[in-house]
């Protein structure tokens, strides 16, 4: 299972390519040539999956019941733009002008990879939405992870 780490700022060309930073490339290892999808993400963002990882996301979508309204609505806002990408011989991906303009990507990008996905925001968005004054890091961690249960290393349960 792949888990990303990592923040890279980068252009994408005229033409919508981006070339994958190198520290990316090591991470996704063999998977690269498995392919991505490229799929509009919360908050004005573009998600790039590696193919095993969108697989196992749309598996899931997948198993909601689609007799329920809220389901069908979902399912459809998920997979809406979604976009096969291959990289190319220079380690590019060619972005489709349309989720780019979703995204308002022009030139200047951010990669922010983490689990099993790289958010792909421009990069005045991004640097607005860490910005926000209105959200406190620590109200957030404590509202957040405040009652996080983790298992200690005898296999009972710790209270962070």
């Amino acid at each position: 299972m792949i888990q990303f780490l990592g923040e890279y700022t980068c252009k994408i060309d005229a033409k919508g390519r981006l070339r994958l930073p190198a520290p990316l490339l090591k991470q996704l290892g063999d998977k690269a040539q498995d392919g991505f999808v490229l799929n509009r993400g919360f908050e004005n963002c573009l998600v790039l999956y590696p193919r095993t990882a969108w697989d196992k996301h749309a598996k899931d979508i997948q198993n909601l019941n689609q007799y329920v309204k809220r389901n069908r609505i979902f399912i459809r806002r998920f997979f809406r733009g979604a976009t096969e990408l291959t990289l190319d011989s220079n380690s590019r991906l060619l972005f489709p002008r349309p989720l780019l303009d979703h995204a308002s990507i022009d030139k200047e990008l951010v990669l922010f990879a983490y689990f099993d996905k790289i958010e792909v925001w421009s990069k005045e968005a991004y640097e607005e939405l860490l910005n926000e004054d209105s959200l406190d890091f620590d109200e957030l961690a404590e509202e957040v992870m405040g009652s996080l249960k983790r298992e200690n290393e005898d296999g009972g349960v710790e209270l962070s």
